[in-house]
């Protein structure tokens, strides 16, 4: 009985102070299922073997030309790339209020056919967790990010794996995100 309790206490002690190397295992895209914009959710597992852009959208912003361009670029590799929007009102009020306005805006305006996720938070405290995963290198692996502004653009490789963040002014027809694509048609 001595025995067992020396041991015990030997193991609890060398598991405290050990120097091992424990292995930090990251949540991937994979991990996420959103609500999307038309009801229903996207589940991110669907899209394994694709690359996946994720853009933080706004109906009433500078920017907001940038969903035909997204539109264009969404045709053209969808075999091999899903565009995803995320609206959120994070920078002075310039998502319209409903996720039914908002759908109906984009198709409307710019015949958007790439999914969207319900509105949702990119900042702040009620930031939304795959937000939370694009942003931090705590949680993806990979590396930090901010998003300044609306229309900022995320990639994820083929394998679920974060390899490159883009600012607002960077258009999605651009050479900066086409060359990172590495599609070949």
């Amino acid at each position: 009985m001595i025995k067992l309790a020396l041991f015990s206490i030997l193991f609890f002690w060398n598991s405290l102070f050990s120097k091992r190397k424990v292995s930090v295992q990251h949540k991937t895209i994979y991990d996420f299922n959103v609500a999307s914009i038309n009801a229903g959710s996207i589940n991110f597992a669907d899209f394994k073997g694709k690359k996946i852009l994720i853009v933080n959208t706004a109906s009433k912003c500078g920017f907001t030309p940038q969903y035909e361009d997204l539109e264009m670029l969404y045709k053209k590799y969808k075999d091999h790339l899903v565009i995803i929007g995320f609206p959120a009102n994070d920078f002075f009020f310039q998502e319209l209020k409903s996720n039914k306005h908002i759908a109906e805006f984009c198709k409307k305006n710019y015949g958007v056919s790439f999914p969207m996720a319900a509105k949702i938070s990119v900042k702040g405290k009620d930031r939304a967790a795959i937000y939370n995963w694009l942003c931090n290198k705590s949680e993806n692996g990979v590396m930090n990010a901010k998003v300044p502004w609306n229309f900022n653009k995320f990639l994820i490789d083929e394998n679920g794996k974060l390899v490159a963040h883009f600012k607002s002014k960077v258009k999605p027809m651009s050479e900066e995100i086409i060359s990172k694509l590495q599609i070949h048609r």
